[in-house]
């Protein structure tokens, strides 16, 4: 079963330039250098044609990301364009920066990216668009695209999550931590600032004792919730606002018995990666959007701006599919929908 949000807010974001190229050349469907990766490519091997996206995801491997490019590739499929995913094995600031200059060179006629550093592709980016490159950021914005393709807004994560935590902790309210992914990552570090100000204005009996990152890897984010929970002596909830970090969090609440029952987990989660740990009851509770929805409308946004359809001005409208029609909001934004709770009743409904 695929989940679709509904009751969205359509809203949308457009941004600026940079300038100047990059770096590194590659192969069609492979990098050089550090956090290489191969590609999958739709329609045919060749150049850009008449309509064709390569998807840069923050890093491949990684099931939220799989499962977005996912649904971007049946969107391209549905328009006919020509597909291709490729993108590094890590997340380093700059390990995008290959993938983008290749896109250039085989003549792309979009690029849809999940910047791991908004700035460090900036250049690149640029670069691209001045050479007619349609550019969508998606699951995490950049400053330098046509339009930004977002999951949700800042503030309807904090309030889903922040909710969550108060409403288990209650009145007593207590003392928590925020487990979050790359420290550079523009999407979640705005999440992570909206829970702490949102915490702050609308719950003063909750206290953030530390924000500590995972780096999109399972085992450093294993180690950093072992981290929380062994320093933080009277700490009551750990809020982990990113897929790798709220299972790995999960994970180890699950390998440790001693904290079970003493520390409560939520956070932004895959159903195919939690169901076992809110089964198990060792989260009760979860949010998140469908992330095959996000890239099958980033596809779509990307198609619009190719055709013209849409230039990433407030008010621009097209339509994405199934998904229906969307507005291109204030700075180019164009928001998904808003947060899903997955709980025991519900986790089991859901692929991806």
């Amino acid at each position: 079963m695929r989940f679709t949000p509904s009751g969205f807010s359509r809203k949308t974001l457009v941004i600026s330039t940079a300038a100047l190229a990059a770096t590194a050349l590659l192969l069609t469907g492979c990098a050089g250098g550090s956090g290489t990766a191969s590609s999958t490519d739709g329609g045919s091997a060749g150049g850009g044609g008449d309509s064709s996206i390569t998807v840069i995801p923050k890093s491949l491997g990684n099931k939220y990301f799989e499962a977005s490019d996912k649904g971007a590739a049946a969107a391209a499929d549905e328009l006919g364009m020509t597909f291709k995913e490729v993108g590094p094995t890590a997340t380093g600031s700059a390990d995008q920066v290959p993938f983008i200059q290749t896109a250039i060179q085989t003549g792309q006629k979009a690029i849809a990216i999940a910047a791991n550093d908004p700035t460090a592709v900036c250049n690149d980016l640029s670069q691209a668009q001045s050479q007619g490159v349609k550019v969508v950021a998606y699951d995490t914005d950049t400053d330098c695209r046509d339009v930004f393709v977002n999951q949700a807004t800042v503030d309807g994560v904090a309030e889903g999550l922040v909710k969550l935590t108060a409403d288990h902790l209650g009145d007593e309210g207590g003392t928590i931590a925020i487990l979050s992914g790359g420290a550079n990552a523009a999407n979640l570090n705005a999440w992570v600032d909206a829970i702490q100000a949102l915490i702050k204005k609308d719950h003063p009996k909750i206290t953030v004792a530390k924000v500590a990152y995972g780096d999109d890897v399972d085992e450093k984010a294993y180690q950093e919730a072992q981290g929380l929970m062994q320093s933080i002596p009277d700490l009551k909830a750990i809020i982990a606002p990113d897929t790798v970090s709220v299972k790995e969090a999960a994970h180890y609440l699950s390998d440790t018995p001693e904290y079970q029952g003493k520390v409560w987990v939520t956070g932004l989660g895959l159903p195919s990666e939690m169901k076992d740990y809110v089964d198990s009851g060792i989260v009760e509770q979860f949010g998140l959007w469908n992330p095959e929805d996000l890239g099958y409308l980033a596809s779509y946004a990307a198609d619009a701006l190719i055709k013209g359809d849409i230039t990433g001005k407030e008010g621009d409208t097209f339509t994405a599919g199934k998904l229906g029609d969307y507005t291109v909001g204030a700075d180019g934004e164009i928001v998904l929908g808003p947060l899903f709770v997955f709980n025991k009743d519900n986790v089991g409904d859901f692929s991806f």
